[in-house]
């Protein structure tokens, strides 16, 4: 086999010569953010992809037209990407058109129920009175608990490595004044009463693979985060974001190695020495440092004690669901649909229950819909819509479910809610769909039971106790991504990037 296509750039920011070489492995957020911050700093990057096109998470196809991204969809914090450029003197804007969506999110109920989610303040109380008018000022106080766990949970902490438990200790007393041990849905029930207010203000946590009921209330600062940041999407979609990353990236002289996967990460006793491709490609290297699934990350250090102590540890943890998603293409155009809806199931807590902790994929079901042309129309051919209606399922790991027998009478029972709640006439229309389940994410992405988000984000798999920055015993082999601190969701991943880029640069140059 030969080796995939290498895309190498001239750099108008050279790299010193004699600088230390890294390999990033995978090029989702986390890896293609991490590699930024290190060419950036003098480091000389190569960054291996196993697919034919970046973006792990963040891949897409294009079909008939109709431009369909996997995922992430929701962009936040645009800061923390534009910080990426603007360390070599750059400017996001020259890469990539972000646009505002407005409202960030419809909520819909079964009873015809709607409610805007935005951060207009006079709308957002006018919705609030109608549903509990005693709520307007229960929101108010939540919104200020929002606010002091964000300062606490993401301004101080979400970029910062807990390498040690002195770490954990450190920040305890911030972490108990804000009650972390309790879950958002019950801190979100303390200022509010009306239940389905309970639900708009809780349902993020699904966004990062969390459970409202069990999620630490840390969690609640995603509130904070998008009233402040807003709600983005990048122009032509997702991927190109992830385009212009790339792009950057290699102006500034990274190097990108596609379809050709990672095979092994060679070590010498303590230390990660270089590693061996799919193609026979080799290469020594000063570091490593992996944006992959965390347990086939430890497994690619084959033989190696440490990392099969490792592995061993981390199949007994706690892993995020996964994810079934439906993508079509439509005839027509929805202009009344916004961007993001989210169609709650008859059942909220039970739903949960049945996702993360019974195993069972539901007969009934809540829904996240994605209409993606109603903000950049050239996502579909003229006259067309492109959208994708995506349900959290168990993992593999807890509903070990046959999915090509599953898949498709999902797939027939989404479409069919979809076209009684908000699009009549819409299986009639569909002019391309395909889906994606549990078993793409595993078989696509090397996702441990194919979980869509990694280890869920408990208190107990947080920050110290989550996988570390840095290997605690191979002082050379660094994570970024939703498997290790902070955690999933664009900011998230792009944060971790940040706290290992810090850990690297110091530990090269200290070398």
């Amino acid at each position: 086999m030969t080796a995939g296509p290498v895309s190498v750039a001239v750099s108008e920011r050279h790299v010193p010569a004699g600088a230390r070489r890294v390999a990033v492995i995978g090029s989702g957020f986390g890896g293609l953010a991490l590699a930024i911050r290190l060419q950036s700093a003098g480091v000389q990057v190569e960054l291996f992809e196993a697919r034919d096109k970046p973006g792990g998470r963040a891949y897409h196809w294009v079909r008939d037209g109709h431009v369909f991204d996997a995922g992430p969809t929701v962009i936040t914090d645009p800061d923390c990407l534009r910080e990426l450029w603007a360390l070599t003197g750059h400017r996001l804007e020259d890469d990539v058109e972000l646009l505002p969506v407005f409202p960030f999110y419809r909520l819909n109920w079964v009873d015809g129920t709607e409610f805007d989610y935005t951060n207009d303040d006079e709308l957002l109380f006018r919705q609030i009175h109608d549903l509990h008018p005693a709520d307007v000022a229960g929101y108010k106080r939540f919104l200020a608990y929002s606010a002091g766990v964000y300062q606490e949970g993401y301004v101080k902490l979400g970029q910062v490595p807990f390498l040690d438990f002195k770490a954990m200790i450190k920040a305890g007393p911030s972490l108990a004044r804000y009650e972390a041990w309790r879950s958002v849905y019950s801190i979100v029930s303390r200022y509010v009463k009306n239940e389905k207010l309970r639900q708009a203000l809780s349902f993020h946590t699904l966004l990062v693979g969390g459970n409202p009921m069990t999620t630490s209330a840390i969690y609640a600062l995603i509130h904070k985060l998008e009233r402040d940041g807003g709600v983005w999407f990048a122009k032509g979609g997702t991927n190109k974001l992830i385009e212009g990353m790339v792009r950057h990236f290699e102006r500034i002289g990274g190097r990108l190695r596609l379809s050709d996967p990672v095979e092994e990460v060679t070590t010498m006793g303590d230390r990660a020495t270089g590693l061996r491709t799919r193609s026979g490609y080799v290469t020594q290297v000063d570091a490593v440092a992996s944006n992959g699934d965390v347990v086939r990350s430890y497994e690619l250090l084959r033989g190696n004690r440490r990392a099969e102590r490792q592995v061993t540890k981390l199949k007994k943890q706690r892993f995020s669901p996964s994810l079934f998603v439906v993508h079509f293409g439509v005839e027509g155009t929805y202009p009344d649909i916004p961007h993001h809806t989210i169609l709650f199931g008859p059942r909220y807590a039970e739903l949960l229950a049945d996702i993360y902790e019974h195993g069972v994929v539901s007969s009934d079901f809540s829904l996240y819909l994605h209409h993606p042309t109603v903000t950049d129309p050239s996502m579909a051919p003229e006259g067309c819509s492109t959208f994708y209606a995506l349900a959290p399922v168990p993992h593999l790991g807890a509903a070990p479910l046959d999915w090509s027998v599953v898949g498709p009478r999902l797939e027939a029972r989404i479409l069919e809610e979809i076209e009684r709640r908000v699009m009549p006439g819409l299986r009639d229309r569909i002019r391309v769909k395909f889906s994606y389940s549990p078993e793409d994410f595993r078989d696509d992405l090397g996702a441990q039971h194919g979980s869509a988000f990694s280890l869920e984000p408990l208190l107990t798999q947080s920050a110290w106790f989550r996988v570390h920055n840095r290997d605690d015993a191979i002082p050379n082999f660094y994570f970024v991504g939703a498997g290790t601190h902070p955690g999933a969701g664009i900011p998230g991943v792009v944060g971790s990037a940040k706290a290992t880029a810090g850990l690297m640069v110091e530990d090269l140059r200290a070398a």
